[in-house]
């Protein structure tokens, strides 16, 4: 795949397991402040709006697999697209997908009950990819690198076979700035997680709706509609992942300087690849014949005085 990021995130919590009773559609704890809620609501549905019209992500006809893991990320990533199929101006249908990996004790009963209740079409795909990635990793090694390459590839797979044409995954503003420090420093590319991805085989396209979206903002969402969280033991409980070092660098920079983030995440979308060194995004060697054919064009101005 073009974006084989190998500090894919698993979105999911490691706290114990929640089991809340599964929130409705729409569904508003009686003790919230409506206003703030619905101002929340409508940051979401903007900024996810902005991102499928900035980047083509959705169109006339698509059916659009939501991966759906458990996590804060993935249920709001739901709840809006649902919100907004509503009013879009194209028709395009939503089909959510849990990958259950067969970790102990995950409750399976959960996700089936929660989708029940939004009418929206689901499928649980059961791989026993849990029993690969602990056989697979050496003890004390992350387990990040090849869970994400079989959660991809069974997804992958997956959206071909129910005729799903796009695939939305739930990574937020936070995870393309991660991706981009964790690719950095460890991975010695300029590279992170883009809002639109076609892969190298050209069978599947990858979106991601909440690109623009503070991961702050999504948390809150979750807590208020009460979604009922599944926390992952496999990826998000694992000590000193970089991953999390990286957040709480970041975090730290914007409790310093509060705008940081979002000035970071505006250089991602305005890249002067002149101003790089990357001899394969501009043309470093021909600046001699460039600046040969600008002189030629060049008016003298006092020649002609």
């Amino acid at each position: 795949m073009q974006d084989a990021v190998t500090f894919d995130p698993c979105e999911r919590d490691s706290a114990p397991f929640i089991y809340p009773r599964p929130a409705t559609p729409q569904q508003q704890p009686a003790t919230q402040d409506k206003r703030e809620f619905n101002k929340l609501q409508k940051r979401l549905r903007r900024q996810v709006g902005n991102a499928i019209i900035d980047y083509g992500m959705i169109h006339e006809g698509d059916r659009v697999m939501v991966c759906l893991s458990g996590g804060k990320d993935s249920y709001t990533l739901l709840e809006i697209l649902r919100n907004l199929q509503r009013n879009a101006p194209v028709d395009f249908s939503l089909v959510a997908v849990n990958l259950d990996q067969k970790q102990p004790g995950f409750p399976e009963h959960v996700l089936p009950e929660y989708l029940e209740t939004t009418g929206v079409d689901y499928h649980i795909l059961e791989r026993d990819t849990y029993s690969v990635v602990k056989e697979k990793t050496p003890e004390g090694k992350t387990t990040c690198a090849l869970c994400s390459r079989l959660r991809r590839g069974s997804l992958y797979g997956f959206a071909e076979q129910i005729g799903a044409n796009k695939i939305a995954l739930g990574h937020h503003r936070e995870d393309i700035l991660e991706t981009l420090f964790l690719n950095m420093f460890f991975g010695g590319s300029l590279k992170s997680m883009p809002p639109k991805l076609l892969s190298d085989d050209g069978r599947n396209m990858v979106i991601r709706p909440l690109a623009y979206c503070r991961e702050a903002d999504i948390a809150e969402f979750a807590r208020q509609m009460a979604f009922p969280i599944i926390p992952c033991n496999l990826c998000g409980s694992q000590p000193n992942l970089q991953r999390q070092v990286v957040k709480e660098m970041l975090a730290e920079w914007e409790a310093k300087h509060p705008g940081r983030l979002e000035s970071m995440f505006k250089a991602v979308t305005n890249v002067a690849p002149s101003q790089l060194a990357d001899r394969e995004l501009f043309d470093f060697a021909g600046l001699e014949e460039k600046q040969a054919r600008m002189q030629a064009s060049r008016i003298d101005i006092q020649q002609e005085l």
